[in-house]
């Protein structure tokens, strides 16, 4: 269902990461804003719900896990694919336990390659869109109400003609990775 990304391997320097020095400048403005809001407001935790758009695969996991590692907290790189069940509730069942898991650990979750998740939902035209758009409904208010930082990692540009209205409206922050 997820895996830890990080593996126990600190990185306390941005220079340990092979970004380009504007995208390590903006992940570390990012961090740093965290941080802050994490000490302003301790009770609430983190919090924040992250857009990686662009870029490589492997740069949105190295991005997502510096920042974990910066703020000391653990990766779980989720699988929506896993997550996903042909069972009317057992998605919503799996997903409560990843977010209670996630929750107890304090981890950083990354929802690798959300492209889904991002997307406009579509107009219910059966039964099986009406259960998809139901648990993309329920992943947004879970994110939502995590305490936590979430990473949703996508190609695409991640703009608001092709944005799903509920993850705009969940979203604190965008960073667009360089092509490549």
């Amino acid at each position: 269902m997820f895996a830890p990304v990080n593996r126990g391997v600190a990185r306390n320097e941005f220079a340990d990461i092979a970004l380009s020095e504007r995208l390590v400048a903006k992940l570390r403005d990012l961090c740093d804003r965290i941080r802050a809001g994490l000490e302003a407001v301790p009770a609430r935790g983190l919090q924040h719900t992250l857009v990686l758009a662009g870029g490589s695969a492997s740069d949105r996991t190295q991005g997502a896990e510096f920042l974990a590692s910066s703020l000391g907290l653990a990766v779980y790189r989720i699988d929506l694919g896993q997550v996903v069940s042909k069972y009317i509730g057992e998605t919503e069942k799996d997903l409560e336990r990843l977010f209670g898991e996630a929750e107890r650990a304090g981890a950083v979750l990354l929802f690798d390659e959300a492209d889904a998740l991002l997307g406009k939902r579509s107009e219910a035209k059966d039964r099986h869109d009406r259960y998809a758009n139901i648990e993309v409904s329920y992943l947004l208010q879970r994110i939502e109400a995590y305490a936590g930082l979430v990473i949703l990692a996508t190609n695409s540009t991640c703009d608001s003609d092709t944005s799903d209205d509920g993850v705009a409206k969940r979203r604190t922050h965008v960073i667009h990775f360089d092509p490549g």
